[in-house]
């Protein structure tokens, strides 16, 4: 019997490994999936960034153009304003 033993000893072992390698092998497959999703997060946030970067670039532009005729509008005011003054000083 004690060989009978030896071989439900070893049969137990043998399952014990088995169940630890599916632990790891469920567990790297867990990980995997989570770098899978940190990858498409990490897409998206690029994708994000880039969309945010033209907004912000297009924005610039107009508020550079707002800024230029902004200018200009002063500019004739002031002409207007000087013309104004001309034609009551005389």
């Amino acid at each position: 019997m004690p060989g009978e033993k030896t071989i439900e000893t070893v049969i137990s072992e043998l399952k014990a490994a088995i169940g630890g390698l599916e632990s790891a092998v469920d567990a790297r497959i867990e990980r995997q999936r989570e770098a899978q999703d940190v990858e498409g997060e990490v897409r998206r946030v690029h994708a994000d960034r880039a969309r945010l970067a033209q907004e912000l670039d297009q924005s610039q532009f107009r508020a550079n153009r707002l800024e230029e005729v902004n200018r200009e509008v002063s500019r004739r005011l002031v002409t207007a304003m000087e013309t104004i003054r001309a034609v009551l000083d005389r």
